[in-house]
């Protein structure tokens, strides 16, 4: 026995339990099947059902990293951009509108991206893929059959959940997610890791096609325009990459400057088409919904430009400013995740998120790029989905896409970070 073990007097078994793979694999998969069934947690147990559950995720990986921090090398792994955006956060306690509500949302941040660095920390990149594989697996298995019982066995819709049973019409379908837009960005994450185990083989390959389909499948039938956007933007983003890995390593850099020229003009002919491009999509009633929002929001930052009204996260429609803006209908959010952070952040808190956001998406890219691995592909490709989606939902500051955000940026941070290139 050790001398730590002997000093924090715990059994020597209980100490190999939590140092143990099998032990760190079992909580990994709990925290991310925890936070993307949230929703679905929330609506059958309630907020209190799924505080509980992320509180024992946060001990159980608190014993994981004790267990194994005679391996772990913390020094440079985790990024300044990330402390600095949670840090404001937290500091938004000070002047915060709503001050218990914003101890409540940053005790939430805190919690769950303190299990996403623990995942980051303890598991390889290819067990995370895996980790998230199996998840997805459960997650999209689990909504269509919720969708299969509502819409055709049952035939009656299924309200605490939101189901509306159209499975049987070709959709739409949200499955146990909350929403179809929530359903279409999981299943296209699904299909990225997906087709990474595939392409590694770290699942049998007729596993890994089937799963493949499956999330296409669930793509489709979401019928949500903010998906097929995505998926076009997705799309490009992995043919430029795969692109980039065939290039000759002293003439990458030309390549990379040239794919970002063309995506900047990409984006520019993409806003000024924009009119068509919602029509094509058909996602006029959704724009138009989310066009109010905003303008609504954007009425209600000068009131507070720099430090925002408080972090919160998910909106609380009973309290001020939140009842003032839009309507209940468009739920709990801003849908946008940059308009948000700087309507409960302020200027410098969106400056600090951009950061964050940029630096882990330019780390991965590279990353991407120039390591011959196939599963680094990962990081990069669920970045740009995660990015992409959030110029339509605000999901990126919350729950799954907050915790995959975060696995991502310290990952790329391992494989890429100027403090190790200083030491």
């Amino acid at each position: 026995m050790s001398e730590a073990t002997r000093r924090l007097r715990l059994p020597a078994p209980l100490v190999a339990a939590a140092a143990s793979p099998q032990f760190a694999s079992a909580v990994t998969v709990s925290a991310i099947a925890t936070v993307m069934l949230g929703f679905a947690v929330r609506s059958t147990m309630g907020w209190a059902g799924y505080i509980a559950a992320v509180a024992t995720l946060v001990v159980l990986q608190t014993a994981v990293l004790v267990g194994r921090r005679g391996r772990l090398e913390w020094r440079g792994l985790l990024p300044i951009s990330l402390l600095v955006f949670v840090g404001w956060c937290a500091a938004s306690i000070l002047w915060s509108q709503y001050q218990w509500s914003t101890v409540g949302g940053v005790a939430l941040q805190l919690a769950l991206a303190f299990l996403a660095v623990g995942t980051a920390l303890t598991r390889d990149l290819i067990q995370v893929v895996r980790a998230f594989g199996d998840v997805f697996r459960a997650v999209l298995g689990l909504s269509l059959v919720v969708e299969v019982l509502s819409g055709v066995l049952l035939d009656t819709p299924f309200p605490f959940l939101g189901v509306q049973g159209r499975v049987g019409l070709g959709g739409p379908i949200q499955g146990v997610l909350g929403s179809r837009n929530m359903l279409g960005l999981v299943a296209l994450l699904a299909a990225v890791t997906f087709a990474i185990e595939y392409a590694t083989r770290s699942v049998p390959r007729v596993v890994a096609a089937t799963s493949l389909v499956a999330a296409g499948a669930m793509v489709f039938l979401s019928r949500s325009p903010v998906t097929a956007g995505v998926l076009i933007v997705a799309g490009i983003a992995t043919v430029g990459l795969l692109g980039l890995r065939r290039v000759r390593a002293e003439s990458r850099r030309y390549y990379q400057a040239g794919l970002l020229v063309l995506s900047l003009a990409l984006a520019v002919v993409a806003y000024l088409g924009r009119n068509r491009l919602i029509e094509s999509l058909n996602a006029g009633t959704e724009f138009e919904t989310r066009y109010r929002l905003w303008h609504s929001v954007l009425n209600f930052i000068p009131l507070h430009p720099l430090e925002g009204f408080g972090w919160v996260g998910y909106w609380r429609r009973n309290l001020a400013p939140f009842f003032a803006i839009g309507s209940r209908s468009t739920g709990e959010s801003a849908l946008n995740a940059f308009l948000d952070v700087w309507f409960q952040t302020g200027l410098i808190g969106l400056v600090a998120f951009l950061a964050l956001v940029l630096l882990a998406l330019v780390r991965a890219w590279l990353t991407a790029s120039n390591r011959r691995s196939v599963v680094h592909l990962w990081p990069a490709l669920v970045l740009v989905v995660l990015v992409a989606t959030a110029a339509a939902e605000s999901a990126l500051l919350v729950e799954y896409s907050w915790f995959t955000l975060v696995v991502c940026t310290v990952k790329a941070a391992q494989e890429l970070s100027w403090r190790r290139a200083l030491e």
